[in-house]
């Protein structure tokens, strides 16, 4: 057990004929009690001292601990967030593609539809041309027959005429 202030102030000694000056002990024990306090004291500053930086280090170990572990999470969160990223795009890409062929396909048959539309509308066309060159021509020959040229040369009599009134 080691020794306290008040030990050393109760500390007594015996007495001979040719000891020490007892004032002369009593100072020096004064001055090792004082000194021994202030090394008591300055030992349970240290302490005190020792323990609250002791107590800011496991502050700190527990904090980078927790970072540790939200980065850790962060980190899984980000590769699934990623990954969840990349399936919808993948899932967007396939939708665009079905999307694509579905309008190319449409695009196509209604460009068959087309395509056959005016095939018939040319044949249409053509039939067309023929009845009226057909009419045309039909119209002409009546245009060209001798009747037209006999009733332009006919001339009106006023015999005719009268009995047409009459």
């Amino acid at each position: 057990m080691s020794l306290t202030p008040l030990d050393i102030h109760n500390k007594e000694f015996t007495k001979s004929f040719r000891g020490y000056d007892e004032d002369e002990v009593n100072k020096f024990l004064d001055q090792v009690m004082k000194d021994y306090e202030a090394v008591i004291r300055e030992k349970k500053e240290y302490q005190d001292q020792l323990a609250q930086l002791n107590e800011r280090l496991s502050h700190f170990t527990n904090i980078e601990e927790t970072l540790n572990k939200s980065i850790l999470v962060a980190q899984e969160t980000a590769e699934e967030v990623k990954g969840n990223a990349m399936k919808e795009a993948k899932l967007i890409v396939k939708e665009a593609e079905k999307n694509a062929d579905r309008i190319i396909n449409e695009a196509l048959t209604k460009a068959r539809t087309i395509a056959i539309e005016v095939e018939e509308l040319k044949k249409q066309a053509k039939v067309f041309r023929t009845r009226l060159k057909m009419l045309v021509e039909a119209q002409l020959d009546m245009i060209d027959t001798k009747d037209w040229e006999e009733l332009l040369d006919t001339e009106l009599i006023d015999e005719d005429l009268v009995k047409l009134e009459g």
